[in-house]
């Protein structure tokens, strides 16, 4: 079986993975924020890094469940432009020296998740039969 013929047969498990990973990666950054877990520090909520760790844990969980998937995807990739622009744009326009290539691949891949949405195995499809927003 060829390359293409194995991505055309699993394109949507090949998704669901891709969804979740992408999810559950996100959402280890708002842990960092919030909780101080996996050597972070716990920041204030009412703080921009606060309310960047609430986006990171919620939109990484809603994105992981498949939940309001493109809600949570583009206000996740309009954070991540955001958090681009203000950490890393001053430092030179090259993302890989100015240590912002972490937030352009996420927002790579949340784009991806906005424009196909949860797709199968996701709460949205369960609970709601389709996509919702």
């Amino acid at each position: 079986m060829s390359l293409s013929k194995f991505a055309d047969k699993n394109q949507d498990a090949l998704y669901v993975v891709f969804r979740i990973l992408v999810g559950l990666l996100f959402l280890q950054h708002g842990v960092m924020k919030l909780f101080g877990g996996f050597g972070g520090n716990a920041v204030e909520l009412t703080s921009l890094m606060g309310v960047a760790g609430l986006v990171e844990f919620f939109g990484g969980l809603f994105i992981a469940f498949g939940l309001f998937t493109r809600l949570a995807a583009a206000i996740a990739a309009i954070q991540m432009i955001v958090a681009y622009a203000m950490a890393h744009l001053g430092n030179g326009l090259i993302p890989i020296m100015n240590g912002g290539e972490l937030a352009l691949l996420y927002f790579a891949a949340l784009l991806a998740i906005l424009a196909f949405g949860a797709r199968r195995l996701s709460l949205d499809n369960m609970f709601f039969h389709r996509e919702t927003f």
